[in-house]
């Protein structure tokens, strides 16, 4: 009874608590799906808390929306914001707690951050990448320590990294990449020690790296590079033991490679590039077993004893050491083999041929390299013995461009098959060598080949047919060789994207007057400074794709057929060059490809008014021409371009209005046609011209004030014009980047201004041929860019780029403008081009200027041309004229200059243009070989001098036995051997002047165009 009793005892608790436990269960689970429904409910009726919702429309309502992305952030109630897009919320509590505005769209929304971000109080992930942000950062940022994610890279931001970041302690990722910081990183940085991740590249912080970075012992990725950041590397780095990624590159960090960072042993990847440390590299990296990619690019300060630590590196895939003298480094090869997980070397410019034993001849295993760069290592021929044991079998991608391979191509061709499978091989490249012969048919080997370049090197004969028969072959080039014959018509089988046969002597494309079956595919083709001429190339006609297209200088004497006028109307093309040529005939209104933003047809016969171009054309050029009418066709507003070249044409009447629009004009030259009116003063609208030409028209008028706005011109020529007033002084104050000033042949009056001596970068002032009086300014000698010898200024070339795509790959091409001024030069007007940078020379001839030549002048040692003729100039002529040993000319001719010659003047040795006559000179010419070897007409008109090479005897010749001139056959033979002495110690002289007329044929690529 008692164990019933129990029993029923024991039941009952039992039952008794299991019905707690589920009153218990069914309570909780209720409240818990009560909240959950609470929470569903909520996102189900689009409601959101308030606060929040307000300080997102807050925020949007200051920002800048292009794309309309937060276009759906409306402020009705029944809008859940975290639905919107970039807004995510917890799904527990609806609290907003990550942001991502343009996640989508670059660029997308902009401005400045609102302080509305506080109410945000749950927002744990801040990504503002890739938006247009700008300013400094807010200092409330500082105040949101709950953030672990933090991303404004990508944006505009200026402004250093405020110290309140060592605040942000709870901070996982740091991101401000790609932006305009400065300054340094704050010593704050160490209190972040949650931090994972660091990105601060691409920007321009400056300092040294602090020491309390080694406090972030959980970082695993470190990204510094393309910075300023300089002093040592700090050898705290080595306490970060978490580290897989480290990026320093693109500094200025100097002092050694810390032998700290080889204790980094989880380390994937380590670039060290582009920096000016010294010392040795480590060889505690042998240590860093994991490392997969290693760049040690241009430590040129760095040596290297040995490659042994590479043994260990059995993981490594990538290696860069380019410009890091591997002179020491024996048996490299054997060691790279060794690496079997080496797929990607670069040892570009490594001193590779000064290797004294690069490999030994027991090699134990293939390579298993697939891209292999050994550029810039003056390797010739030799060197095949052991290229062949580091290429393998499995290169796909080889470049050994400026060596000194020699010997033929079909020679080097055959050992690349020997010690490589020439049918894996996509892309080879060997320009700049100086491999001989012609394409021949080995070429055939390497039937996978995409690009082939073998530009620059001495290829002679003709193109194998075999070449066209690659199936898979995208790229070529063979430009800068002596390549000839005609080109196969089976280029057209090909699918081709990038062709550059440039400067050979090719004939075109043989066709059998069927250009149905060419390759429609190729994009790219430079044919220029080839012999395609006379009739222009049907070829180009099926070209549709077309996106460069070069034709320059083939000699090419015909009209363009409309239909290619047509061709190029609806095509993409982007660039377009005919210049050189003779072509003839008028320009259709059809040349509006809407993509083509360069367009080159100077020197030929184009005739007729000007048709409309494409509103994105950046790059026009139609000098020597003949062009007529107006330049209406600029009322088009043309706002991209920066280069405009019409001179030598036959344009008449005024500047239009339109000209203001250009402002992103760098070079603007309507020389040499018939323009006329005032030059108006919206020209100094133009803020960005470097180069403003109107020589040879019929200006008239002052100039306008607004010219001193163009800071930037580099060379004003406003010469042959019938400009009046007095030259400018904000000339000499404004725009000092001037190396090129003419204003020759106008009606300047007044006196030369003294301002223009601030113009320290000029080396050509021409003021010849004015109404200029009073005095040559005592401060010429600041000129210094007249002082240096030797000099050689770059600014008369201007350079343009643009890129396009063919297929995946991106190209960019460049091309540039070279400035041209007219110069008298030995007495011959000449136009420089090419060779421009190299005149130095002062003309203020044919003027009303009077007083001595200040002794300041003869500092100016590296002046080429001095013209001071037809002035009324008095006075000596400077006893220190003779430092001035480069002159070539000196022109002093028809002034009132008095006393003796100075004897100095037997110290200018090179010169080869003199002209003193017509003074008031007296005595001895001096003895010298320069100044005996000029004729006696170049000092007529001093009825006081006397000697060699006047005709007047000095008293006391004939009775020292001194010869003269057309005296008896004895007489006759001496003055021969003196003058052909005078003529040896003229050579010098001679050369120089020679050079510098002549080079313009070695300075311009093509040979044939520079002219004088």
């Amino acid at each position: 009874m008692r164990e019933n009793i129990c029993f029923y005892f024991t039941q009952t608790h039992v039952l008794f608590i299991l019905s707690l436990v589920l009153l218990w269960f069914n309570t909780t689970t209720a409240t818990s799906l009560g909240h959950k429904l609470v929470v569903a409910t909520r996102g189900a009726t689009n409601t959101c808390i308030d606060n929040e919702r307000q300080a997102l429309l807050d925020f949007n309502v200051r920002l800048p929306d292009p794309y309309d992305l937060l276009s759906i952030w409306r402020p009705e109630e029944e809008d859940d914001c975290c639905k919107w897009s970039g807004v995510t919320c917890s799904s527990q509590t609806g609290h907003v707690t990550t942001l991502e505005l343009c996640r989508y769209i670059t660029g997308g929304v902009g401005g400045e951050i609102s302080l509305s971000f506080l109410n945000l109080t749950y927002l744990n992930h801040l990504d503002l990448s890739f938006c247009s942000f700008h300013g400094t950062t807010p200092p409330f940022i500082g105040s949101m320590t709950h953030l672990t994610y933090l991303d404004l890279s990508a944006n505009e931001f200026i402004g250093t990294i405020p110290m309140f970041i060592g605040n942000m302690t709870q901070l996982i990722s740091l991101a401000l990449s790609f932006n305009l910081f400065t300054g340094s990183i704050p010593m704050s940085i160490g209190s972040l020690t949650s931090l994972t991740f660091l990105y601060l590249e691409k920007n321009q912080f400056v300092g040294d790296i602090p020491m309390s970075i080694g406090y972030l012992t959980n970082l695993t990725e470190l990204e510094l590079g393309d910075n300023n950041f300089s002093g040592t590397i700090p050898d705290s780095i080595g306490s970060m033991k978490k580290l897989t990624t480290i990026d320093i590159s693109g500094n200025n960090f100097n002092g050694i490679i810390p032998r700290s960072i080889g204790s980094l042993t989880k380390l994937t990847s380590l670039t060290l590039s582009d920096n000016s440390l010294h010392g040795t590299i480590p060889p505690e990296f042998g240590n860093l077993t994991n490392l997969l990619y290693l760049s040690l690019r241009s430590l040129r300060s760095c040596t290297v004893e040995n490659l042994d630590w590479l043994s260990s590196l059995s993981s490594l895939e990538d290696l860069f050491m380019d410009e890091t003298s591997l002179t020491k480094a024996n048996n490299w090869v054997n060691l790279i083999i060794g690496l079997q997980n080496l797929s990607d070397l670069s040892l570009n410019g490594c001193d590779l041929s000064k290797v004294m034993h690069p490999y030994s001849s027991v090699v134990n295993s293939s390579s298993s390299i697939d891209t292999l760069y050994l550029d810039n290592n003056d390797l010739n021929s030799s060197s095949y013995r052991w290229l062949c044991p580091l290429v393998g079998n499995r290169l796909k991608d080889f470049s050994v461009a400026g060596n000194s391979l020699d010997g033929k191509l079909s020679d080097f061709l055959n050992s690349l098959s020997r010690c490589t499978s020439p049918n894996m091989l996509e892309y080879l490249d060997a320009s700049s060598n100086l491999l001989t012969g012609s394409l021949s048919d080995e070429i055939q080997n390497f039937s996978s080949l995409k690009a082939l370049s073998l530009d620059v090197n001495q290829l002679n004969g003709t193109i194998s047919d075999k070449l066209w028969q690659l199936p898979t072959l995208l790229q070529l080039g063979l430009s800068s060789n002596s390549l000839s014959g005609v080109i196969s018509e089976n280029i057209g089988k090909l699918n081709l994207l990038y062709v550059d046969l440039s400067w050979n002597s090719l004939e075109g494309v043989f066709f059998n007057d069927d250009v149905s079956k060419f390759s429609m595919s190729v994009k790219y083709i430079d044919l220029s400074s080839n012999k395609l001429g006379p009739r222009f190339p049907k070829s180009i006609q099926k070209m549709k794709k077309l996106r460069y297209l070069d034709l320059s200088n083939n000699s090419i004497s015909d009209t363009i057929p409309t239909e290619y006028w047509n061709q190029w109307g609806p095509s993409q093309l982007k660039y377009l060059d005919l210049s050189f040529n003779n072509i003839s005939g008028t320009l259709p209104e059809l040349l509006s490809s809407p993509d083509l933003e360069k367009v080159d047809l100077s020197s030929n016969n184009f005739y007729g008014p000007m048709p409309n171009f494409p509103a994105r054309i950046s790059f026009l050029d139609l000098s020597k021409n003949k062009f007529q009418g107006e330049i209406s066709f600029l009322c088009q507003i043309y706002e991209n371009f920066e280069f405009l070249d019409l001179s030598r044409n036959s344009f008449t009447g005024q500047l239009p209005d339109s000209l203001k629009n250009l402002t992103y004009l760098r070079v603007l030259n309507l020389g040499h046609n018939t323009l006329s009116g005032y030059i108006p003063p919206y020209v100094g609208c133009l803020g960005q011209l470097e180069t403003l030409c109107l020589y040879n028209n019929s200006f008239s008028g002052e100039l306008p004030v607004s010219l001193e706005n163009c800071t930037k011109l580099s060379l004003l020529d406003l010469g042959a014009n019938k400009l009046i007033g007095n030259i400018p002084v904000w000339i000499g104050k404004n725009l000092s980047r001037l190396y090129a000033l003419s204003l020759k042949a106008n009606n300047f009056s007044g006196t030369i201004p003294s301002q223009i001596c601030q113009l320290v970068s000029l080396q050509i002032l021409d003021l010849s041929f004015n109404n200029l009086h009073g005095t040559i300014p005592s401060c010429v000698h600041n000129l210094t860019s007249n002082v240096q010898k030797g000099l050689f200024t770059r600014q008369n070339r201007h350079h343009y780029h643009s890129n396009f795509t063919l297929g995946k790959t991106y190209y960019s091409y460049g091309s540039g403008y070279i400035d041209s001024l007219v110069i008298e030069w030995q007495g011959k007007v000449n136009e420089f081009s090419s060779t421009l940078g190299l005149v130095k020379t002062i003309d203020l001839s044919n003027n009303n200027l009077k007083g001595k030549i200040p002794y300041e002048l003869t500092n100016l040692h590296g002046l080429l041309v001095l013209d001071l003729s037809h002035n009324a100039l008095v006075g000596d002529i400077p006893r220190d004229i003779g430092q001035m040993t480069e002159l070539l000319t000196l022109n002093l001719s028809r002034n009132l200059f008095s006393g003796e010659i100075p004897s100095t003047m037997s110290q200018m040795d090179r010169l080869n243009d003199l002209d003193l006559s017509y003074n008031n000179l007296c005595g001895r010419v001096p003895s010298s070989t320069q100044l005996q070897s000029f004729p006696p007409e170049r000092f007529t008109g001093n009825v006081g001098l006397c000697g060699l090479p006047t005709v007047k005897k000095c008293l006391g010749d004939e009775d020292q036995g001194v010869p003269h001139m057309g005296d008896s056959e004895g007489d006759a033979k001496s003055t021969d051997e003196l003058q052909r002495w005078f003529y040896i110690r003229g050579a010098t002289g001679f050369a120089t002047g020679f050079w510098v007329s002549s080079s313009a044929l070695l300075f311009n690529r093509r040979l044939g165009h520079a002219f004088f």
